[in-house]
């Protein structure tokens, strides 16, 4: 009796030890079955844009309105909680050729702020993303009412998507609907005054899901969602090519459907 009750024991402990090397199989399968996307976040190429990759986000920079065409990053609650504060130290971005380099003093006297289309509070995951982000490469001319208001609304809002469900892909950038905008600068430079601003948002996972907003550049009131719309939207007005990764069908829903309610808004 003895005898067999080893050879039960060691039966059963070789038949547990096959079905977690089967549980772990099947895991790394559906890991490895599941789509890869590098950098998802960034939009397909356009049309003479100076594509600059910094640590924490990439910039389309356009070389006649010294403005990004858009500023793509991933968000994480590390990034979103992370220990750095803001520097406030705006800088030129030295990734760009000199005679596009805008600088701190472009804005002065012009009573529009230095946006951020990637936020400082994005960011406090790296002292170096910090710094980075306060580039002049990363700011458009921002209505101060839109910038401390509802643009700010959205970018509070992006961030406890981010810590809810953990990762998050953003585009962000200026519209320009007139062909010969305002413009601000100095020394030669001309920064050309966005009419609105644009944001992209994906949240991948069982059941993917996009969401749009465009607000005018001044200052705003009413709710959220009365600034929402859909990816498609935006593509249509922008020219740009969104979350171009994706499997067709999964990006053909998601950038057709503008549902705020999905979002808890």
């Amino acid at each position: 009796m003895k005898g067999l009750f080893n050879v039960r024991h060691i039966t059963d402990k070789m038949f547990n030890m096959n079905i977690t090397r089967l549980n772990i199989f099947m895991a790394l399968l559906i890991v490895m079955c599941q789509p890869m996307y590098a950098q998802l976040e960034k939009p397909a190429p356009i049309r003479n844009e100076i594509l600059i990759k910094h640590d924490s986000y990439i910039l389309s920079f356009n070389r006649e309105k010294l403005t990004p065409n858009y500023v793509a990053w991933c968000l994480t609650p590390n990034r979103v909680n992370g220990p750095h504060k803001r520097s406030d130290f705006f800088d030129v971005d030295p990734k760009l050729p000199g005679k596009y380099r805008v600088t701190h003093s472009d804005y002065s006297r012009s009573r529009l702020d230095r946006g951020h289309m990637c936020p400082a509070a994005d960011n406090r995951h790296s002292k170096i993303a910090m710094s980075e982000c306060f580039y002049m490469s990363n700011m458009c001319p921002q209505s101060h009412g839109l910038n401390v208001g509802a643009w700010n609304d959205l970018e509070i809002q992006c961030r406890s998507w981010a810590n809810n469900y953990k990762k998050i892909y953003i585009a962000s950038g200026p519209i320009y609907d007139s062909p010969r905008p305002r413009w601000i600068g100095k020394n030669g430079r001309r920064i050309a005054v966005p009419d609105r601003f644009f944001k992209v948002v994906l949240m991948m996972g069982r059941v993917p899901k996009a969401i749009g907003f465009i607000y005018p550049n001044q200052n705003v009131g009413g709710d959220m969602r009365d600034y929402a719309v859909s990816v498609n939207k935006i593509e249509k007005i922008t020219g740009f090519d969104f979350f171009q990764q994706l499997d067709d069908r999964i990006e053909n829903k998601v950038e057709d459907e503008c549902n705020p309610a999905a979002w808890g808004i």
